[in-house]
């Protein structure tokens, strides 16, 4: 159902049932390019939207779709998108793609304006997330796929913020508090939601 390309500081990309792309922040040789159908972002940080590969698939690929929220179609025109290949999402609105695929954009909590998506293909429920401080006031009770962010560990990033206040090298430390979701939470958001036969995937998990 879904194949994880790469996930991390350094870039981002799930192909989710072969053809449609969440995230595009790898180079275009590591992508099934040929088989996409649809391209939905996230937002524009360069780990999640490589412009250089999106300037490729156009070129490759004419005619894909990609999809995302208004804020990030100036950006999408920049890499060559031609408009009338760009689909604007807004949150909470479902799209259908054909007789099975629907997709929903979910609001999320980043230093940038940022997308999560639900899926439903086939009869099966996904949701990703990832690059957000909280899943607060968001559902998602028994899906089949949870792909979510758990970027760190509570008692660890709070460990190296104490051990660099002496230097006061903790800037990145203090960011990630407030921009990335920590596996506590993450777990938390899981046994609330997930049902008996759920799956999960911890995605974006920070590396020194």
């Amino acid at each position: 159902m879904y194949q994880i390309i790469k996930t991390g500081s350094k870039g981002n990309a799930v192909v989710i049932n072969d053809n449609i792309l969440i995230d595009c922040g790898v180079s275009y040789r590591n992508l099934p390019a040929s088989q996409l159908k649809l391209v939905l972002l996230t937002h524009e940080h360069r780990d999640h939207f490589n412009a250089d590969t999106i300037r490729r698939l156009v070129t490759e690929r004419p005619t894909l779709r990609f999809a995302c929220g208004e804020f990030l179609v100036e950006k999408l025109v920049q890499a060559g998108v031609h408009c009338k290949n760009i689909d604007i999402l807004k949150a909470g609105v479902w799209y259908r793609y054909n007789s099975y695929i629907k997709v929903s954009p979910i609001i999320l909590y980043h230093d940038v304006p940022n997308y999560g998506y639900r899926l439903e293909i086939s009869g099966k429920k996904i949701i990703y997330a990832t690059d957000t401080y909280t899943l607060r006031g968001i559902k998602a009770k028994n899906y089949d796929y949870y792909l979510l962010e758990a970027n760190y560990e509570e008692d660890e990033i709070r460990r190296k913020i104490k051990d660099k206040e002496t230097t006061g090298q903790y800037v990145y430390e203090y960011r990630v508090l407030k921009t990335h979701l920590s596996k506590e939470e993450c777990d938390s958001f899981l046994l609330e939601n997930m049902g008996n036969v759920s799956e999960y995937e911890y995605l974006h998990y920070h590396k020194d």
